[in-house]
This record gives structure tokens, sequence and C-alpha cells, in this order.
């Protein structure tokens, strides 16, 4: 593995994570963290946009007349729907007092969306091989 490689890695997980938790800050109303959770957030999306120069650096832009990858619109598009899907989910059971019937919808749709995001990679496979 090449050390560019590993920085961006390292980079998208720390990037990530504190995205992650200064969104939280934000969006927890019983933590009353909102400043300071907009702040976080803003470093770690600053994290996550440092890897850009890193990898235009390793993975030189290659001149091609390729028609658009289909199979990578609809895996994309695919994966964010099933990532709003669990977020929805998590949301349902996380904000506010949940009641049991609000626990049950948010882990079923939690679970969809997550199996959602789980067979992208085949569904994408699948199209890849039906070109």
């Amino acid at each position: 593995m090449k050390k560019e490689t590993l920085l961006e890695i390292i980079l998208g997980t720390v990037g990530g994570l504190v995205f992650a938790i200064g969104m939280c800050m934000c969006l927890i109303p019983e933590w009353d963290l909102f400043t300071p959770g907009v702040v976080v957030s803003i470093i770690g999306i600053i994290t996550l946009l440092c890897i850009i120069p890193i990898y235009r650096k390793e993975h030189p832009k290659k001149v091609s007349n390729k028609k658009l990858d289909w199979g990578l619109v609809c895996t994309w598009t695919i994966g964010v729907v099933g990532a709003l899907i669990m977020g929805f989910g998590m949301s349902k059971i996380m904000v506010g007092s949940p009641e049991k019937m609000d626990m049950i919808i948010g882990m079923v749709t939690g679970i969809v969306g997550l199996l959602i995001c789980v067979l992208n990679y085949p569904v994408y496979s699948y199209l890849k091989s039906n070109k």
C-alpha cells in the first residue's frame, strides 16, 4: 500500500468521524451543543477536503472518450437512497422520546436502509457484467 493511499484512508476515516460527531452535537437537543457542533462539523469537512489534492496527485486525470458508466450512476443512487432510508430510521429512534411504535418503525427502516447499502455491490457487479 502506498503512503498516499494510507493517508487518504486515515484522513477519510478521521474526517468522517469528526463530521459525524459534529452533526450529532448539532442535532441532539439534549446535548445543547449546536454552535460547537457546527465548528466540529466544519473541521471534519475541511479534513475530508484535504483528501482531494492527495487523490489528484496520486490518480492523475486520464483523457478518455468513454461513455457514462450507468452502472456507477445507479450504484451511487442506490447508495444515497439506502443511506437516507437508514438515516431516517436512526432519527426515528434517536430524536425526542420515541414510543414503542417509533422504535419498531425506526429499527425496521434502519435495517432496510442498511440492506439496501449492503446489496449495492452485488447490484453493481451484476450491472457491470451485463454491459
